[in-house]
């Protein structure tokens, strides 16, 4: 029987560094406290989804990696042998609980189109409505080069705006967020981080020993997120009862609070940053009337003065105003029939304010 709706979604994010001891191999006894945890938020009410990083992790411990093998190549071979080990270590752990997990494995293409977008989050939500425990992870074996994410710190990002969730928490291997490098004397931990504060001052561009991402791209995520209206929490992995204190709203790692929340369309078109196909350059007089607080207003073509690149009714492009970029949108015509009526009043926006997406605005 299909559990009820409308359950609030929590993302956990669990970094390489949390999963691999020194030694390299997976952190069983620690994965199995964690795993518990997600149970007790299960029962608690809430909608886990779990994205784990370790696949390669895990796969380093069957194939003995060799130096005649392309390191893509190995990279993948790494990932298909772990991902089968990582979930079949998951299963274990979640069937001692009576639950069943389901294995989502996604490329950065899955979220570019709005169609495969909206076919993953309907996956996603039969899923849950079935009581199944979804784990989900890169398809490391066939995302190369364009189709990788960042890090699986930037698909947990992409997954939480997706399922409209409550929080994103990022367990990595340190407390937070510091005010300096955390090995300094005297370096504080950032408890808290306002809508719209940068940290590009505070954060050193580590990364860490076992991923591939580091905390400047965990900072760069939460901070989008929570424009989005997404509250963000990065904390140790290693800490007792972690993910329960987080969601008792305990002071726990850096938390970055949520700003106002906005429409799933628009979350979609905030989340398209690196997935435009496009630009729409446009003059004085439509930048200041989008980016006014006091207004809501579309982009009409009379406040256009130029189209870059080629994109068809329907897909994200980027809005540049004196040659800088300052939003998104989903666009209403082509960039062949928008050509046509640059400057022209009297027709349809090209982007309609409910697909317009102005972050810092």
């Amino acid at each position: 029987m299909p559990q009820k709706v409308n359950r609030p979604a929590l993302v956990v994010k669990i970094g390489s560094n949390v999963i691999a001891q020194p030694d390299g191999l997976l952190n069983t006894p620690l994965l199995t406290q964690l795993v518990q945890q997600m149970v007790n938020l299960r029962q608690a009410g809430y909608d886990v989804l779990l994205v784990s990083s370790g696949a390669v992790t895990a796969g380093r411990q069957q194939v003995t990696p060799t130096h005649k093998v392309d390191p893509v190549i190995q990279r993948q071979v790494l990932a298909a042998v772990g991902q089968t080990q990582l979930m079949q270590l998951y299963r274990r752990l979640l069937e001692e609980h009576g639950i069943t997990c389901a294995q989502i494995l996604v490329t950065k293409e899955d979220f570019r189109s709005r169609r495969h977008y909206l076919n993953v989050r309907n996956c996603l939500t039969g899923i849950l409505q079935h009581q199944v425990f979804p784990i989900v992870n890169e398809n490391d074996v066939v995302s190369v080069t364009e189709l990788m994410f960042t890090d699986n710190d930037e698909l947990a990002g992409l997954l939480a705006s997706m399922m409209d969730a409550q929080r994103l928490i990022i367990l990595t291997n340190v407390d937070g967020i510091y005010d300096r490098p955390p090995r300094e004397a005297g370096a504080k931990l950032i408890s808290k981080v306002k809508p719209q504060e940068s940290l590009e001052a505070q954060i050193t561009a580590e990364k860490s020993d076992f991923g591939r991402g580091g905390m400047r791209t965990k900072s760069r995520i939460a901070q989008k997120l929570a424009d989005l209206g997404i509250g963000v929490h990065i904390a140790n992995g290693r800490q007792e009862k972690v993910l329960e204190k987080i969601v008792a709203d305990q002071s726990v790692g850096t938390h970055f609070l949520p700003n106002r929340k906005v429409s799933t369309v628009k979350r979609w078109i905030g989340q398209a940053e690196r997935a435009y196909q496009g630009s729409i350059h446009v003059n004085e007089g439509a930048y200041q009337a989008l980016t006014q607080h006091q207004q809501a207003n579309s982009l009409l073509l009379v406040g256009v003065t130029s189209i870059e690149g080629d994109f068809s009714k329907g897909e994200v492009v980027q809005l540049k105003h004196q040659g800088e970029a300052f939003g998104l949108g989903k666009t209403y015509y082509g960039s062949d029939q928008a050509k046509t009526l640059i400057g022209q009043a009297g027709k349809k926006p090209i982007v309609h304010y409910d697909h317009l997406y102005l972050p810092g605005f």
